[in-house]
């Protein structure tokens, strides 16, 4: 049986060009098997900021721009690392621009955390993505230890996930939970 092709929309919680979120999110777009495609947002630092007076007809084009990717996507991809305790601003940003729109509830979601710690993001995250109805696919979460380590100590922690598979199993698990409900 052909099984149609899965594009996922990855979203990365940090706009430091150097973010181990956004390696680990680029290390999944270079493994992704046939038959799923990772696209990364690169929207998330021109949104403006939250108000709900530009909702509606008033809705800035780049939001449009960034909510039609989400809903166009088979599923979302987000890697978010903790800063101060908590979800950095530029991405909850991001996630209040979709709370009132439709485009994201019951879209599958898998967490790609780079991050050996972080925990409390991810407890914050769970709470926000499950209250915009967002289908937390636990089955795909991967943890991968980037943060702290140099750009060489991350490369090979990569190729090894690489050469164990692991990155590619978490793709598979969220694509079979995917094709599963449908």
């Amino acid at each position: 049986m052909i099984q149609r092709p899965l594009t996922f929309y990855a979203l990365c919680g940090s706009q430091r060009q150097a973010s181990t979120s956004l390696r680990l999110l680029e290390a999944l777009q270079l493994i992704s098997p046939d038959g799923i495609s990772v696209e990364i947002c690169d929207l998330i630092g021109s949104l403006p900021i939250f108000n709900p007076d530009q909702e509606g007809d008033r809705t800035p084009a780049v939001v449009e721009t960034f909510a039609a990717k989400i809903r166009n996507a088979d599923g979302l991809i987000v890697s978010c690392p903790e800063y101060a305790h908590g979800i950095p601003g530029g991405f909850k940003n991001a996630l209040d621009w979709l709370v009132s729109r439709d485009e994201v509830p019951f879209k599958p979601l898998m967490f790609a955390h780079a991050s050996h710690r972080g925990d409390l993001v991810l407890e914050q995250l769970t709470e926000v993505l499950k209250t915009m109805s967002l289908r937390i696919v636990p089955e795909a979460f991967l943890r991968v230890p980037l943060a702290g380590k140099s750009e060489e100590a991350q490369a090979t922690v990569l190729a090894e996930m690489q050469q164990n598979c692991v990155l590619r199993a978490g793709l598979d698990r969220f694509a079979q939970e995917i094709r599963a409900s449908v």
